[in-house]
């Protein structure tokens, strides 16, 4: 069987099982199977596809299939422009995450201290660390993601701490300039409807906030206004129909509230000036 086959007759099955973009995941997984980038694929269309390549590619498909998330199957995704190594120990990094990256590096000044809350595999954190002068922290409640983020610290070269912590528990009062996070913000009833992409493989501790999903946000805020210091900043990624519920806790203490919309026009991240 040649390469150019099995793409495509990997394609098919993917799109008889309804998976999205079809093509492209044959792709990703047909590559990941020979240990070649993309490219190798259409430069080498007529080689014969090796038994034990031919192995890897039906297992990938297979998992594929049963609903395992691309990325957990070749353990990488891209994030910010770098590629990070990601678990089922860790949420997978989406691209709407970079809007919050974008609006924190706005606002850092040389020196800053600056903590990521649950930083999962680390995207968010390490980005900032190898994009700005801050002095980077990391927290996490779950220590198997932050052996995933400080894995993917070294490799990339981000000089970092990573404290195994609920919120920012773990740090002082007024020691913090910038707290940044992503928290679990989906609502607990809202579990059946999620992709079973999402529901029946991310960690459930980095997705749910509790019933009504803003449970965690409520907490952050607390944390937020006792460790930050005067004119210290505050951003969130917001989840679905969240904006409302968290400017309302931001109604004292709080000015400057800004906030940041995806590409698909949705509020995406808040950011608010601690101003005691």
């Amino acid at each position: 069987m040649t390469l150019q086959t099995a793409l495509l007759q990997g394609t098919q099955l993917l799109e008889e099982a309804a998976i999205p973009v079809p093509h492209l995941t044959a792709e990703v997984l047909l590559s990941h199977a020979l240990q070649q980038d993309r490219a190798y694929l259409y430069a080498h269309s007529s080689d014969e596809l090796t038994e034990r390549a031919w192995i890897h590619y039906g297992r990938y498909l297979h998992e594929r299939l049963k609903g395992k998330p691309t990325q957990y199957i070749t353990g990488r995704q891209e994030f910010y422009g770098r590629e990070f190594r990601v678990t089922r120990d860790v949420l997978i990094p989406r691209p709407e995450t970079e809007h919050l990256v974008e609006a924190a590096i706005a606002r850092v000044r040389p020196g800053d201290a600056l903590l990521d809350v649950g930083t999962g595999s680390g995207a968010i954190a390490i980005t900032l660390a190898l994009e700005t002068d801050a002095r980077v922290s990391a927290s996490d409640v779950s220590s198997s993601a932050l052996c995933v983020a400080s894995s993917n610290a070294r490799r990339l070269g981000a000089a970092l701490n990573f404290i195994v912590g609920d919120l920012a528990t773990c740090f002082a009062s007024r020691s913090l300039d910038l707290l940044v996070s992503n928290p679990p913000y989906v609502p607990r009833a809202d579990q059946a409807g999620l992709q079973r992409e999402v529901r029946d493989w991310e960690p459930e501790v980095a997705l749910f906030g509790g019933p009504t999903g803003l449970e965690i946000y409520e907490r952050l805020i607390a944390d937020a206004r006792r460790v930050l210091r005067p004119a210290g900043w505050l951003l969130v990624e917001l989840g679905y129909n969240s904006l409302e519920p968290v400017r309302a806790m931001l109604a004292s203490n709080w000015s400057g509230i800004d906030i940041k919309h995806d590409l698909a026009g949705f509020p995406r991240v808040l950011a608010a000036r601690f101003t005691p």
